[in-house]
């Protein structure tokens, strides 16, 4: 009876601090894919405004927050040393109310994501599936930098590109070419998620966090970083040109270009740039994903 009574005067926590748990900052990637798997459907979206609405609501606020609420479930420990503030440790967010948003937002997300269609249904899961392995024992994929930077990479980047486009086609399996392109960008947002492991490399060695500047070192991190960012954009941009996409070709080109001459100067001072270039070279990552995504329309 104690104990039940302890748990009813838990107080519930504020709608200002679970959306902040649920960082819709965050939201972008994975909404920017999905709206590059539409594009790439080549499905007009003449009588399909609704369905790709709710496609963007499962992407971002439900698919990405579900990941964002678990992920400050199982690094409560961490972030009250390092990040107090946060709605978790600071308190604001009371309790187990955490892991029962995280439950709660992953029931919606299949929800929704049932209603769409199958594809978009498998797609959703294994999405849940990877943000669940990502934070929580006993896979808790981030302490591998390459094993958790490439579930967010998928979970962010792939998945969120095949369900727009599954969404478009009435929930089936898109076709081979969109898949490839989810892929490879899958594969370059690996890259992107060891930017944000610069910035913490003191921290996550204290906390058995292997993240790749951990793992490989600065510089060879920053390597494999641009390595991973370049290399598929460059296969990107072959396969435009065997599809007879040569205008897009040379559009994804010309943008890989500009990463490239960024990263020199990123690798001049990997720990100093890390974020400086993310917020620079990632922009031109993410025009060519769209310039790709519209060359499948064209070529439709």
């Amino acid at each position: 009876m104690a104990r039940l009574a302890s748990s009813a005067a838990v107080p519930l926590p504020s709608p200002g601090a679970v959306l902040e748990l649920l960082k819709p900052i965050t939201w972008f990637p994975p909404m920017w894919a999905f709206g590059c798997g539409v594009v790439s459907s080549g499905v007009a979206l003449d009588g399909k405004w609704a369905v790709a609405a709710a496609g963007i609501l499962l992407a971002g606020p439900l698919l990405c927050a579900t990941s964002q609420a678990v992920n400050d479930w199982f690094d409560r420990h961490v972030d009250a040393i390092n990040e107090p503030h946060r709605p978790i440790p600071s308190g604001r967010v009371p309790g187990y109310w955490g892991l029962y948003i995280a439950i709660a937002w992953t029931v919606l997300s299949l929800a929704v994501a049932a209603a769409l269609g199958p594809w978009v249904l498998g797609a959703a899961a294994a999405g849940l599936v990877l943000a669940w392995a990502y934070s929580a024992p006993p896979l808790r994929l981030k302490r591998n930098g390459w094993w958790g930077n490439a579930a967010v990479g998928i979970a962010y980047e792939g998945l969120a590109w095949v369900t727009g486009a599954a969404v478009m086609v009435g929930g089936a399996l898109p076709e081979p070419r969109v898949l490839a392109l989810a892929a490879l960008y899958s594969l370059g947002a690996h890259g992107i998620m060891t930017l944000n492991d610069f910035k913490a490399i003191e921290g996550d060695r204290r906390m058995g966090i292997g993240s790749l500047p951990v793992r490989l070192g600065v510089r060879a991190a920053a390597r494999a970083a641009c390595l991973m960012m370049a290399a598929p954009q460059a296969v990107v941009v072959a396969l435009l040109v065997g599809w007879g996409r040569p205008l897009h070709a040379a559009l994804v080109a010309a943008l890989l270009a500009v990463q490239l001459a960024l990263m020199i100067r990123f690798l001049g001072d990997p720990r100093g740039r890390a974020l400086w270039y993310s917020a620079r070279g990632v922009n031109f990552f993410v025009l060519g994903m769209l310039v790709a995504a519209f060359a499948l329309r064209a070529a439709s």
